[in-house]
């Protein structure tokens, strides 16, 4: 993938677009890790702890692409990625089990931890959509970073009050599954030889996770009006 093609645009665009609808989590973390902070302290907790927790996090997404290259684990991240988008779509709660720090390094270590521990999610999906691009990586990170920590709460109103975000954003998870599974070196050259075979893929992947997303919402509409 070179730069400055629309594959490489595609794939920023997919990275940027998880980052944003897989944000919820963190936004909470940081919310939660920084809230005994005296108010001026508040802000530089949230900006070195997020700092933090997203160089962590491209160190891991480095380490996941190398590893995505050995053959068969492609195929394994991309069905591990269909639950999270699920679940996603499900809209169940989190518990993170985020204490208030005490101190400035406290939080910015809480944020740090925290995130690493609850971001895989984050990092498995960008992976996939790089397609082991790292100067993507790290440009997909850098551009969302801003959106993610001064953004996050406009995001989580927008996905509230838009429920379609929601599932344009599992549609993009779902997507990438189905890349990631049709690019595994097992697999890969029985797709190669049906070029309708990845297409396929995607929409039966994508329409599955959305399709049974909304059908799920509707059902749970009924029974709670029931």
């Amino acid at each position: 993938m070179d730069f400055l093609t629309p594959e490489f645009f595609s794939g920023l665009a997919a990275i940027i677009l998880l980052d944003l609808v897989l944000a919820g989590d963190n936004a909470i973390v940081i919310a939660l890790a920084a809230r005994n902070l005296p108010r001026h302290l508040q802000k530089k907790a949230v900006f070195w702890g997020t700092f933090g927790a997203i160089a962590l996090r491209i160190v891991l997404t480095f380490a996941v692409i190398w590893l995505l290259k050995l053959p068969g684990l492609m195929l394994a991240g991309g069905i591990l990625l269909l639950p999270i988008a699920w679940k996603l779509l499900k809209h169940e709660e989190h518990d993170p089990n985020i204490t208030a720090a005490s101190s400035f390094w406290a939080a910015i270590r809480t944020i740090v931890v925290a995130d690493a521990l609850m971001g895989l999610d984050n990092v498995l999906a960008i992976a996939g959509a790089a397609k082991g691009h790292m100067g993507l990586v790290v440009l997909g990170l850098a551009i969302s970073v801003p959106l993610v920590v001064w953004g996050s709460t406009l995001i989580l109103k927008l996905i509230e009050r838009f429920p379609i975000v929601v599932y344009i954003g599992a549609g993009a998870i779902a997507w990438t599954a189905a890349r990631m599974i049709a690019h595994d070196h097992l697999v890969a050259p029985w797709f190669d030889a049906r070029a309708w075979a990845p297409w396929l893929l995607d929409v039966i992947l994508v329409a599955g996770i959305c399709g049974g997303g909304w059908l799920w919402a509707r059902r749970a509409q009924r029974r709670a009006l029931a």
